[in-house]
């Protein structure tokens, strides 16, 4: 599976976050399918099917693409092997 970027990663989340915000505070069929557009594209974005899924999957993607930053400190308390 290729994987997403950072950035493609961080943009998809921003359009999912503002796609609940919007239906959370006004329902429309509009809104309603911006949501689960934006859903199913972190989906396949993530290799997943559930969007919750999705979510942590993009957290675990991120967070381990910041260890592996040049000049990251490990804080996590784990021994390097």
């Amino acid at each position: 599976m290729l994987l997403p970027t950072p950035a493609d990663l961080r943009a998809a989340l921003s359009r999912y976050a503002d796609a609940v915000i919007e239906d959370e505070r006004h329902s429309t069929p509009e809104s309603v399918r911006r949501r689960e557009d934006t859903a199913y594209t972190l989906c396949v974005m993530t290799g997943v099917s559930e969007v919750r899924e999705a979510l942590s999957t993009a957290d675990a993607l991120l967070n381990r693409n910041v260890a592996e930053e040049p000049g990251h400190a490990d804080h996590s308390g784990a021994v390097p092997v």
